[in-house]
């Protein structure tokens, strides 16, 4: 059955190659275009807030995760959600100039059994007219297959996800077959999660390599 990762290969070139296009117009537009030193300063700050500090020359990583307790499930009854962890990672690559930035999410349901799980990558922060002047995230999966946006409480102890549908599959499974969608509800639209050790994201990671990294963070 194919994978995951060959069943977006098309898709991933194709937009490559749209970002090269958008890339190349945003130059070509000049410096009229180009963001604010402002409001490029506030999102260099809202990477180092949401990382607790700098970004490594190698691998700076984030956890947020919620279990969500009877008291509030019995207040949002139409949740489907029953625990969540978030895992985002800066990674700055040989002879690059500037980080690229991932994320791994977790999800188990209220009434429906395993561990599910996502990921992709996202843009650099972006300040828009419905973030209240304030920087977030978009990040997005391959494929057509939604994405989340991360925000950050004010005192930057809890991150703020915002969805309208992402993809998600079973126990990391590649297949089709296993994927399934989050998608917003009455109470799915708005997830807040607390900052938490690294060790508690570590069933988000797969790689030998990459775990034994974490440990040593």
């Amino acid at each position: 059955m194919t994978s995951r990762m060959g069943r977006c290969f098309d898709q991933q070139n194709r937009r490559r190659v749209m970002l090269a296009v958008a890339m190349v117009a945003l130059i070509g537009a000049g410096s009229a275009r180009a963001a604010p030193d402002d409001d490029r300063t506030r999102n260099e700050e809202f990477v180092a807030r949401l990382f607790a500090g700098p970004v490594a020359n190698k691998k700076t990583y984030a956890c947020f995760v919620r279990q969500y307790d009877p008291d509030h499930l019995a207040r949002h009854p139409l949740q489907k959600v029953n625990a969540m962890k978030l895992l985002v990672t800066a990674e700055t690559e040989p002879e690059a100039t500037a980080p690229s930035y991932s994320f791994r999410l977790g999800v188990r349901y209220r009434n429906k059994p395993g561990a599910f799980d996502s990921s992709g990558d996202y843009r650099h922060a972006e300040i828009s007219a419905d973030t209240n002047n304030e920087a977030r995230l978009n990040c997005g999966v391959d494929c057509d297959g939604g994405g989340i946006n991360i925000g950050l409480t004010k005192d930057t102890t809890a991150t703020l996800i915002r969805l309208e549908r992402i993809r998600i599959w079973r126990g990391n499974a590649p297949d089709e077959e296993a994927s399934d969608a989050l998608v917003a509800g009455a109470d799915d639209k708005i997830f807040r999660l607390d900052r938490a050790n690294l060790e508690q994201c570590r069933s988000l990671v797969t790689d030998r390599k990459e775990l034994a990294a974490m440990r040593r963070k």
